[in-house]
């Protein structure tokens, strides 16, 4: 291909049709779907979240951004023949005790090879899923009435309940201006900012660190509706 040729496929915006169509870490592979040239990222990480994948590919076909869809269809997955939650392999502290949780068994040894597996290719993960300067990365997850806002409210640094008759659907956001934001919403929100004492290995920890603007968006399993107006009104109120 010629440099005039290259220039052109640039200018034309032709890129991302060579750009990969998938990226891993260990056990969790992730389908990229690019739509536009927006700073939006989005994340569906529990290949048992049926609810959230359905949501995100439908958002996709009509807003831009670059979305991350692990094709597990579990929540936990391999690495090193062990289990993992993939939310819980953002820092090695937070994974080693993942690890260890689900894998009562396992021999020191087994778990430090599984850790050196994450440790080589965790940064490369994070780049992805960290959004341009001004951007934003929202992730959606689902839960099955075993975890809700309530628990949260304790260690969030500001908490608004919009509505407390629907612990189970809410935001988690680490950016105050998105927080002031998001509790002008009829729905429940809390931000989380400073990092805690203990390390749990998740995406939002690892924003709050870092210093980047993320939102989690929680809805119980099997309510696409309820996720769906949230989405939307993230979107329409929220910019990047």
């Amino acid at each position: 291909m010629s440099e005039l040729s290259r220039r052109e496929l640039l200018a034309f915006g032709w890129f991302p049709l060579l750009a990969p169509r998938h990226i891993h870490l260990a056990g969790a592979r992730f389908r990229i779907l690019r739509t536009g040239r927006s700073c939006r990222r989005y994340l569906r990480i529990h290949g048992d979240e049926e609810t959230a994948r359905l949501v995100l590919e439908r958002h996709m076909q009509t807003h831009d951004g670059v979305a991350y869809i692990v094709e597990s269809r579990t929540r936990a997955v391999p690495v090193e023949g062990l289990k993992l939650d993939p939310n819980r392999m953002f820092s090695r502290v937070g994974a080693e005790a993942n690890l260890q949780r689900l894998n009562r068994d396992a021999a020191p040894a087994q778990i430090a090879r599984a850790l050196a597996v994450l440790d080589r290719g965790r940064e490369k993960l994070v780049r992805a899923l960290t959004p341009p300067r001004g951007g934003l990365t929202i992730a959606l997850h689902n839960n099955a009435r075993g975890y809700s806002v309530e628990e949260e409210v304790g260690i969030s640094d500001r908490v608004s309940l919009r509505q407390p008759l629907e612990p189970h659907a809410f935001f988690l956001c680490t950016e105050p201006r998105d927080y002031e934001l998001l509790k002008t919403s009829p729905y429940n929100v809390v931000l989380q900012q400073k990092t805690p004492p203990s390390d749990d290995g998740s995406l939002s920890r690892l924003a709050a660190a870092r210093g980047w603007r993320y939102v989690n968006l929680e809805v119980l399993i099997g309510e696409p509706e309820r996720q769906r107006e949230m989405l939307n009104w993230l979107e329409w109120h929220v910019p990047e």
